[in-house]
């Protein structure tokens, strides 16, 4: 059985990062040197990925790790108590339709990091539940119920009564919101 080389498999998984580092980051530009430190930590321990394994899995645990080894560190550093700066950075998009992407973003930051993180991994990024919680190192059912948690309390924040049409153009949005994994990022 051959197998790919993941050093070139690894550019077609670079838009699926960026999203999943936007997500966890909330900043393009930390998004960005997250996924280029995930990029470089890859491409030096490639000796340990095993080929035909799922190099996509592997590269999302790499980021998430990094992610979270760098809010650990920067629990020391001195925080933007006022927003000034963080205000600066956000960039409010145009998005048209009944629910706008900017009252989704306001909503998805509210979530609780675990659950925002398994709906980006279950639903916008598209691994299964089973993928997920091997790449957070918990349990499937924990997985699910973070998932449902967050999606119910999206649906609060939102005020979405059911059966209300959702009019949103962008499929990772929608995954999120309704559980189906057939979204391209």
């Amino acid at each position: 059985m051959s197998f790919r080389d993941p050093k070139e498999e690894l550019i077609e998984h670079l838009p699926a990062l960026r999203a999943f580092a936007l997500s966890l980051a909330r900043n393009g530009a930390a998004a960005d040197d997250l996924v280029q430190d995930t990029v470089v930590k890859a491409w030096s321990n490639f000796e340990r990925f095993k080929p035909g394994t799922n190099l996509r899995a592997w590269l999302f645990t790499i980021l998430r790790n990094t992610f979270y080894t760098g809010r650990r560190k920067a629990k020391r550093e001195v925080a933007d108590v006022d927003g000034i700066f963080a205000a600066g950075l956000a960039e409010k998009p145009a998005h048209d339709g009944r629910l706008q992407m900017k009252d989704f973003r306001r909503a998805f930051e509210q979530l609780a990091d675990e659950q925002r993180e398994a709906l980006i991994l279950v639903g916008a990024s598209g691994f299964s539940y089973e993928e997920a919680a091997g790449m957070c190192g918990v349990a499937i059912g924990t997985i699910k119920s973070r998932a449902n948690r967050g999606r119910a309390r999206l649906t609060e924040l939102l005020e979405l009564e059911e059966g209300d049409a959702l009019e949103m153009t962008d499929n990772a949005t929608m995954a999120v919101l309704t559980g189906n994994n057939n979204s391209s990022i």
